[in-house]
């Protein structure tokens, strides 16, 4: 990640903790390939911890259904990369921490592992609560550090995105 990226994604989770304080609601992170990128985001913001208590990082699908309650089956059936999949992760995260708003992301970071159906640079996310999530399938082009800078910004921003629309209703 660039210093450049690094200041938009600390300026994307200090909005974020903003919003949530002011609705006085916590969020939790279920992540895979962005290993903790996005609870760091989150845990650089002073005082991230009246809003943010925990975030799992699974990236192996034994943790995804040790931690998580994510049932194997699903894996196998859907693979680890895929919408069933992180929307588990993140109701798994939120019942977990008992959160009021959280994400998941599972993908392919590179630079192996992808496929012609799932190539690198496909990421899923869930993101949302425990009654109203959405989840989707996005790709980012780029190395590794690309992706994944990506994924974190993605997250952090669909977060607040959310938020916004759905947490002032």
């Amino acid at each position: 990640m660039t210093l450049q990226a690094n200041g938009e994604m600390f300026s994307l989770a200090e909005a974020l903790g903003h919003e949530l304080l002011n609705r006085g609601m916590r969020v939790t992170v279920a992540e895979s390939c962005t290993g903790g990128g996005v609870a760091a985001s989150i845990t650089d913001v002073a005082g991230s911890s009246a809003w943010f208590e925990r975030g799992f990082v699974t990236y192996s699908n034994r943790a995804k259904t040790d931690m998580l309650g994510v049932p194997a089956e699903l894996i196998d059936d859907f693979g680890a990369v895929s919408g069933p999949v992180v929307e588990r992760m993140l109701e798994g995260a939120l019942k977990a921490d008992r959160a009021d708003l959280g994400v998941a992301i599972s993908g392919i970071a590179g630079p192996g592992g992808g496929s012609d159906e799932k190539p690198v640079g496909t990421v899923w996310f869930a993101w949302g609560s425990a009654d109203q999530w959405h989840a989707e399938r996005y790709h980012f082009p780029g190395s590794r550090a690309e992706v994944r800078a990506a994924a974190v910004r993605h997250a952090l921003s669909m977060m607040l995105a959310w938020l916004r629309d759905h947490a002032s209703r």
